[in-house]
């Protein structure tokens, strides 16, 4: 019988001391420099934004990501919210 991943479902969001970061639910990563990180999450698109950012572990198959440096700011768009042209985060997510 073939295993099948399980379905990533649950989502969580962790910063230790803003320096270290960790997230599960992630179910891709858009994009990711030093300075932002665009996420797609189980919860919608999240953006994690800061100054010397770096991924220190992608587990797209587990759905868990890690992210280094100091973060300043996260915030979540659905997908309803990113069609919405006329928004600065509907630009940013698309």
């Amino acid at each position: 019988m073939e295993d099948k991943p399980k379905s990533i479902s649950t989502h969580r969001l962790q910063i230790n001391g803003r320096e270290e970061t960790l997230i599960t639910g992630v179910t891709d990563v858009l994009s990711f420099d030093a300075k932002e990180v665009l996420l797609e999450t189980v919860q919608g698109s999240l953006m994690i934004c800061g100054t010397d950012l770096h991924v220190s572990r992608l587990t797209l198959e587990k759905g868990e990501v890690n992210i280094e440096g100091r973060v300043n700011s996260a915030a979540y768009s659905d997908k309803a919210d990113m069609k919405s042209a006329g928004s600065l985060l509907g630009r940013l997510f698309r």
